[in-house]
């Protein structure tokens, strides 16, 4: 009997219908030229022939009585037409590359559950693309394997037992196996199977005690040294320390029953070209990219925290050269560096960030379980998640980590499947409560995969994020590529990148500009113009109503003068308070009148004068 690890047996007891627990990968395939028939078909044949090199295609689940303990494994003879389906896509898909609608439909079908009853996987065949560049017909298909029967580098391993480097498959020798298959076990074999298997890790753990301390110091000791806890106390992200409450985001809340997926493929010797330019390794350019990516996406919905994002990166504990179908994985947290706006600085912040996380995880390795006692363990497990989720406790609680970066290797070479070539390998992976995204990247022939798996309703738009995944390495060719073009462009006596882009960037603004100060100076232009003509003509209307109003006024006084002069005295009017007064100023006036009167008889007076000594 060979029992589940206790690293295995959690993923099934954390799976509810709002978290799937299965992996997978969405692929296309080029078929062979003059291929005819349903590659559904040519398939179900093939993988036939390989189900003797692939065990965890032909195994299932046994469950312990009372469900005290983890389950085992047993043998089983899957059904191929019942693992293997075919899907027609809708005619939207023979629209350019198909890509929106197979998308839609892995979104669809990732958050379907496994049956238990049968073995852990299932192939889906989607046919009805539009033919590829050089005419072939193109079909997809998209794999689930459940996370408890392989992890990330199984996964690898079993795409190498069913595929093949050439078109034409290998011969496969079906040896025939020494162990005698088990399809059920027996209630005693069962019971002397979980207590024997208890007691020996309960002896492993008491065993190994000791040096697990020691190691667990070391590391802490280590860590703090190097700086690698400065964020503990809620600053805001300005270390390269990856132990930190990660600030919350839309990716921080429970999830739901929905999937929405989206996938984009990079070049690889490009990305390592560049990685070497910057002295980083690939998985450094993947953390890079994906932090950008972030920073731009958040930054556009206005909700970029000033703390820098946390990712939580798996890392492989598995042995060189083991191929074993189990999980042998850990997890450790990665500070992205979100909240930096220099693209330079953000990578060499990603840079200390994974090395600091390298040297504290390298010493913990050898130390971390995959394996545990397991007794009481599945009903208190799937109690918590149960009621977890049910509770929302992810969208009232502080979150370790923002999303989950995954950067597995793949198979630097072209491979086949069935004779048809497979093009693209796009990874389907996890999404849990707290951490609404995943982002997934393997390597495949020549190009770097990245698969964007999230909740419906915590990221809808996650085909935006991997827009912002395709603009990130434009942003990589300038930061990385710059240096060299540059100094290659100085030798050859021509303008660099740098040169090159700036001029450009230039050219576009002063363009957009010039656009807008026409358009300004235009409207400004018939503004000042509409104030001034309206001022002139204000102006002229008071000067000329100025020049009438000191004309009249003259005149009047002129006549009035001239009329006092020739009036006779009066003893009231000499009494008048100020009249002679007047009479003295306007005496002035009155020989400015005569004189321009011309030649007046004495004691003549004017109508005007008259008409005033009648008013009196």
């Amino acid at each position: 009997m060979k029992q589940l690890s206790g690293l295995d047996a959690t993923f099934l007891y954390l799976e509810t219908p709002q978290m799937p627990m299965h992996v997978g990968a969405l692929h296309v395939f080029e078929l062979p030229a003059g291929f005819k028939g349903r590659f559904v078909t040519a398939l179900r044949k093939h993988i036939a022939t390989r189900l003797p090199v692939a065990p965890v295609l032909r195994r299932r689940l046994w469950w312990m009585p009372l469900n005290m303990a983890n389950p085992a494994w047993v043998d089983a003879e899957p059904d191929l037409a019942e693992h293997i389906v075919e899907i027609r896509l809708p005619p939207s898909a023979k629209v350019g590359d198909g890509m929106a609608a197979l998308q839609a439909e892995v979104g669809r079908l990732h958050a379907v559950l496994l049956d238990r009853r049968r073995p852990l996987w299932k192939f889906h065949i989607f046919e009805g693309l539009a033919p590829g560049p050089s005419g072939q017909r193109r079909v997809a298909m998209y794999t689930q394997l459940h996370h408890a029967a392989v992890d990330g580098q199984a996964a690898v391993a079993l795409a190498s037992a069913i595929l093949d480097t050439t078109a034409a498959p290998r011969a496969v020798e079906a040896r025939a196996g020494r162990r005698e298959k088990t399809f059920e076990l027996g209630m005693t074999e069962m019971l002397r199977g979980v207590l024997g298997s208890q007691a020996q890790k309960v002896a492993q753990i008491i065993r190994e005690l000791p040096g697990t301390v020691g190691t667990l110091g070391s590391a802490a000791g280590k860590a703090v040294s190097r700086g690698a806890l400065p964020l503990l106390g809620g600053g805001k992200g300005r270390g390269q320390g990856n132990l930190a409450l990660a600030p919350r985001t839309p990716f921080n809340a429970s999830v739901t029953d929905g999937r929405a997926f989206a996938a984009v493929s990079l070049p690889l010797p490009e990305v390592k070209l560049l990685g070497r330019a910057s002295e980083a390794t690939v998985n450094d350019m993947v953390l890079w990219l994906c932090s950008t990516a972030l920073r731009r996406y958040l930054a556009k919905r206005h909700a970029l925290p000033r703390k820098s994002l946390i990712a939580a990166v798996p890392v492989s504990l598995r042995e060189k050269g083991d191929t074993s179908a189990d999980n042998q994985a850990s997890m450790s947290l990665v500070n992205l560096g979100t909240h930096i706006a220099d693209p330079r600085r953000r990578l060499a912040h990603v840079k200390a960030a994974t090395a600091s996380m390298k040297s504290t995880m390298g010493s913990l390795k050898s130390i971390l379980p995959t394996d545990f006692p397991s007794l009481g363990v599945p009903w208190l497990l799937e109690a918590a998640t149960a009621l977890y989720g049910k509770a929302k406790v992810a969208d009232r609680i502080p979150q370790v980590a923002n999303v989950v970066i995954s950067n597995v290797p793949g198979p630097p070479v072209p491979l086949y499947l069935a004779g048809a070539r497979m093009l693209t390998n796009y990874p389907t992976s996890i999404v849990v409560h707290g951490i609404a995204l995943n982002i997934t990247v393997q390597s495949y022939d020549q190009s770097l995969d990245f698969g964007l798996m999230a909740d419906a309703a915590a990221a809808p738009d996650v085909a935006t994020l991997a827009d912002a995944l395709r603009v990130a390495m434009d942003d990589l060719r300038v930061l990385a590529g710059s240096r060299e073009a540059d100094l290659a462009a100085v030798e050859a006596g021509r303008p660099g990148l740098v040169a090159l882009t700036t001029r450009r960037l230039r050219a576009a603004v002063d363009g957009a500009f010039g656009r807008a100060a026409v358009q300004a100076a235009s409207k400004v232009t018939a503004e000042v113009t509409a104030k001034v003509a309206r001022d002139a003509l204000a102006g002229a209307a008071a000067a000329a109503g100025s020049v009438v109003s000191q004309s009249a006024r003259r005149a009047l006084s002129a006549v009035g003068s001239t009329a006092g002069a020739r009036r006779p005295p009066t003893g009231k009017s000499a009494k008048a308070p100020g009249h002679g007064q007047a009479r003295k100023r306007a005496r002035p006036a009155s020989s400015e009148g005569a004189t321009t009167s011309g030649k007046r008889k004495a004691g003549a007076v004017s109508p005007v004068a008259s008409g005033r000594r009648a008013r009196k």
